[in-house]
């Protein structure tokens, strides 16, 4: 099985629980540093716990099942302790 289709199945795992919720992600690319750059889709995208779910829930479950992965990121949202960081808020 390739390095993205290991990747693929450990989002397997947890797209369930964003689908749920609207969501969903996206494996932008697997870099040749073994780096995993994900796009959060739909309302994850915009949802302000979007940081919560990256770091608690995706990046963990690849970490995990694919080890030889150096890295996790997500293009589309901003680390809240960037002093540039703006918060998603939710749209009612």
């Amino acid at each position: 099985m390739s390095l993205q289709e290991r990747v693929e199945e450990a989002l397997n795992t947890l797209r369930p629980y964003l689908e749920a919720d609207g969501g969903n992600v996206t494996i932008e690319e697997i870099t040749s540093e073994n780096v995993v750059r994900l796009r959060l889709l739909g309302s994850c995208a915009s949802c302000s716990m979007s940081i919560m779910t990256f770091k608690a829930g995706l990046e963990q479950a690849i970490q995990k099942a694919v080890p030889e992965i150096t890295a996790v990121e997500a293009i589309n949202i901003t680390d809240p302790n960037d002093p540039n960081a703006t918060i998603p808020q939710r749209v009612n």
